[in-house]
């Protein structure tokens, strides 16, 4: 199983018993509704902080695949420049 899954799965668990904890404790209604609004908000804070993570690592790695083609597309032309001229010597 993907790490990244079973993370978004504690992830999602622990706001759901965090949410049932407050909506179970005794207290004023409007109190326990402001103590979901911070979780809520809390917990969309940190989904968002890991997505942007994400995003980042899949940025990176795109990048380093597009220098590592580049660099191979480099290298071979100039193979091919270097056996052009051998060939070319080769038949004068």
């Amino acid at each position: 199983m993907n790490s990244g899954k079973v993370f978004l799965g504690l992830l999602a668990g622990v706001a759901v018993g965090a949410t049932l904890g407050i909506l179970f404790a005794p207290g004023k209604g409007s109190k326990t509704r402001k103590k979901i609004s911070r979780k809520r908000e809390d917990f969309a804070d940190e989904l968002e902080d890991k997505f942007n993570g994400f995003i980042d690592s899949i940025n990176k790695n795109f990048s380093t695949a597009e220098d590592t083609a580049a660099r191979r597309v480099k290298q071979g032309k100039q193979k091919v420049e270097d056996i052009e001229t051998e060939v070319i010597s080769a038949v004068k």
